[in-house]
């Protein structure tokens, strides 16, 4: 099995046709919630407002359908028993609506998931209340209700940042994490996190101090009484009690000076000293990471960006260094980089070109000289032709991933061609801002849509304009962008042709657009990573 690789597609698909049975040892997955909102926002415009480049993974499967009935059919006839039976159960219940459709979607999926989770491995589904209910019930279907290890809160904002005035309802201010193993009979990786005591208990516990100023608290030795599990019941420096520890292991204690008695009579104390206890063991409730707000250093710009210290968390407890982390709804890639960091091993999936481009900058912003694989891009014409046969708009996605450009519209959602699919933006002299507009065509070519272009280029008043085409261009064609003549860039002093056509051939051989060495497509930019070994990034 490949590992460091970043497939595109559907990930039922790339589940069943490149993942053996039981050779992951962690999955983390982050799926769009049925909440009727856009995911997998991968661009903000500058001034905030949402990007008309607002990518949905599955959003035509959220209707029940023809797919969704077959999708349906499917688990009925190939699932296991107890799996087809909770299904068809949700389906009378809550009927053949949009949340039945996306429970579908996610139970084949599940199912596949378990299958290529090892017998000690982990799967964390990260969601939100509005559908957590139900994915439990699917995934105690699935993982069965015995592997069902632990539901994790998250606290991802606060209470002010998302309360509304006229509020009719408790402001939702957490997310769910579902933890469950593959086989609670065989023990599953965990090592316990902790985090630091705050300076307060601290002051109030640890506050006595060796005459060499180590500090210490005096902890109870005492146990339950009645019903107290086998602990021990003797007398100790003159006080009867039961106690934690036998009377052989009291004595060495004594010994040691590891017992403290206050007072004579008075009930004996262990000395536990504070270099030697590890923090405050994590639970169920997670308020010490922050999400990524508009001042993280981490922040790239996704409504959905979970930040680098949670997945941190969850992968140094249930994971050793070397194993392999899966992630099928990779988004901006998150648990990825953070599997890198920690020196795992990683399968990233994504149903979007964009989204892959975005990882792959990602990756190498944060990294550097680092090697992994993409599998599903188009690597040669034909394949290129299959896409855009397939999916115009993943073709228009993929093409301008080719000269690292900026996609801006989403024709799905609008409904007028207003000629510009991408842009590139550098900074010229006196850093005034300069933009490239770039249009994409996956069908047959004119002279006359060369022409549109220029004209786009003179409405948008931008200085340059690039043509990336499927087919090959006409001589005419040729000719009309000639004939727009050059840029001349002041900072450089250097001109570039004002119009240029980069045939898809072309730009698989490698070749790139003349244009200014600033020029830059805007992704933000990811800081630079150094990989550690145990160690977690600092929480707040």
């Amino acid at each position: 099995m490949q590992t460091n690789v970043l497939y595109y597609g559907d990930n039922l698909e790339i589940l069943r046709n490149h993942v053996p049975d039981e050779s992951i040892d962690l999955i983390y997955l982050d799926p769009p919630f049925n909440s009727k909102a856009d995911y997998n926002v991968l661009f903000r415009e500058e001034g905030g407002e949402r990007s008309a480049a607002q990518i949905k993974a599955f959003s035509d499967s959220w209707h029940w359908d023809n797919a969704a009935e077959e999708t349906y059919r499917e688990i009925i006839e190939t699932c296991p028993d107890r799996v087809a039976t909770m299904v068809s159960a949700l389906r009378q219940g809550i009927g053949s609506n949009d949340v039945m459709a996306y429970l579908v979607m996610m139970t084949l999926r599940l199912v596949e998931l378990r299958r290529v989770l090892k017998p000690t491995g982990s799967l964390y589904l990260h969601c939100d209340p509005t559908v957590s209910h139900y994915l439990k019930v699917v995934m105690d279907a699935v993982f069965s209700a015995r592997n069902f290890t632990n539901e994790i809160s998250w606290k991802r904002t606060t209470t002010k940042s998302d309360f509304r005035e006229g509020a009719t309802n408790w402001p939702r201010i957490h997310d769910i994490l579902l933890y469950y193993q593959k086989n609670a009979s065989v023990r599953a990786r965990f090592d316990q996190p902790f985090a630091p005591y705050s300076e307060r208990y601290l002051e109030s516990k640890y506050r006595y101090r060796d005459p060499d100023g180590r500090a210490y608290m005096l902890d109870k030795l005492t146990a339950p009484g009645f019903g107290s599990r086998g602990h021990p019941q003797y007398e100790f420096l003159g006080v009867t009690r039961h106690w934690v520890y036998a009377r052989a292991k009291m004595e060495e204690l004594l010994k040691t000076g590891r017992i403290v008695q206050p007072s004579p009579g008075a009930v004996p104390r262990y000395k536990r000293y504070l270099d030697e206890v590890r923090g405050v063991a994590i639970g169920d409730t997670w308020d010490d990471i922050y999400p990524i707000n508009s001042m993280a250093h981490e922040r790239l710009g996704y409504p959905t960006q979970k930040p680098l210290a949670l997945l941190e968390r969850l992968i140094q407890a249930s994971s050793n260094e070397g194993d392999v982390l899966l992630d099928p709804f990779c988004g901006c890639g998150t648990a990825i980089v953070a599997a890198e960091k920690l020196g795992r091993k990683w399968i990233g999936i994504d149903i979007t070109h964009l989204a892959i481009t975005v990882m792959k900058e990602r990756l190498r912003d944060t990294f550097g000289d680092i090697t992994f694989d993409v599998i599903g891009e188009p690597k040669d014409l034909e394949s290129a032709r299959a896409l855009a046969a397939q999916d115009r708009y993943q073709f228009q996605w993929w093409a301008l991933s080719l000269i690292n450009a900026r996609p801006t519209t989403d024709e799905r959602k609008k409904g007028a061609d207003t000629g510009i699919d991408g842009v590139i933006g550098f900074v010229e002299e006196n850093g005034k801002a300069a933009r490239v507009i770039v249009s994409v065509k996956s069908g047959g070519v004119n002279v006359g849509q060369v022409r549109d272009l220029k004209g786009v280029v003179e409405r948008e008043k931008a200085v340059m304009g690039l043509f990336i085409t499927l087919e090959p261009p006409t001589q005419p064609m040729r000719t009309e962008a000639v004939s727009a003549g050059f840029y001349h860039s002041a900072l450089w002093g250097k001109d570039y042709p004002r119009i240029q056509i980069l045939p898809v051939e072309e730009l698989l051989a490698g070749r790139q657009p003349l244009l200014p060495p600033s020029a830059s497509a805007g992704f933000t930019k990811a800081r630079r990573l150094a990989k550690v070994e145990g160690t977690q990034d600092a929480l707040i």
